[in-house]
């Protein structure tokens, strides 16, 4: 695991050596506003920001039918242990590496690298998340929204000691300093006020998904004010909440929040 160390916004570590990148993997589901954490990272001058490295070979072992799969296919690595060779655990050209990352792209990979990496978790409430994901895929299942796999990322990094911190988009949303500031703290970063706002647009760090994915993220100019969903949840969608429910739940426990809230159990730094 790379030892966390404190670096100023502008990259340079506080005692002026040159330690090893430090290597975070954000490990998210879909609509969960991951997103605008990669664009948040992106505006820090000591950090590379990439989008889902391992998108093309999540695409090419599962078969599934994403919407630019082709396009992803086309345009992307697709043979996973060469992107953690090359990519994730390869040369880097700033003090920090941020990977925006789907949880279930890790299918049919050695989950050994994140050793190596400083892991953190996204989640986001199964009732607000499936009515988006189903705008873009027309049955959505337990394995599209990643929590099964964050859970069990999450006890197999236990079991190695680390204690990754779990961040809940509802909390982020309702205030984003207070979330990142603790997010940085707990990797060995200073906050840099520069991750609360950006252009609205196209980003250079976009994957090439981008137009069938991120047309809201594009108008945005930072972290939106959470909203929460009113309307009934489709009852469609009924049977994969009640699957949903009980990872999330896990996880939620663990999350960072907005304000202190004394049901919750602390998330730790990474091991």
């Amino acid at each position: 695991m790379c030892a966390a160390r404190v670096y100023d916004s502008s990259g340079t570590a506080a005692d002026d050596a040159r330690p090893e990148p430090l290597r975070i993997c954000l490990w998210s589901g879909p609509r969960c506003f991951s997103t605008a954490l990669l664009y948040a990272f992106a505006q820090r001058r000591d950090t590379r920001a990439l989008d889902e490295p391992l998108y093309g070979h999540y695409l090419r072992v599962s078969g599934s039918p994403h919407p630019g799969r082709d396009v992803v296919l086309a345009a992307m690595e697709q043979d996973g242990r060469r992107v953690v060779e090359e990519v994730i655990l390869g040369p880097v050209d700033r003090p920090v590496l941020f990977c925006k990352q789907m949880a279930h792209h890790l299918r049919d990979l050695d989950w050994g690298f994140l050793r190596h990496t400083a892991n953190v978790l996204l989640i986001r409430d199964p009732r607000q998340l499936l009515p988006s994901l189903a705008r873009r895929l027309a049955r959505p299942a337990l394995a599209d929204t990643g929590l099964a796999v964050q859970t069990r990322l999450l006890a197999t990094l236990e079991e190695w000691g680390q204690a990754p911190p779990v961040l809940d988009a509802r909390e982020l949303l309702l205030d984003p300093e207070a979330v990142l500031r603790t997010l940085c703290g707990r990797l060995g970063l200073a906050f840099d006020p520069a991750m609360l706002s950006w252009p609205p647009g196209p980003k250079a760090c976009d994957g090439v998904w981008a137009p069938y994915w991120y047309d809201g993220v594009h108008r945005s100019r930072g972290f939106e004010p959470y909203r929460e969903r009113t309307s009934p949840l489709p009852e469609a969608l009924a049977p994969v909440l009640a699957e949903c429910a009980p990872h999330y739940e896990r996880l939620r426990a663990l999350a960072i929040t907005a304000a202190p809230r004394p049901d919750a159990a602390p998330a730790g730094a990474p091991g």
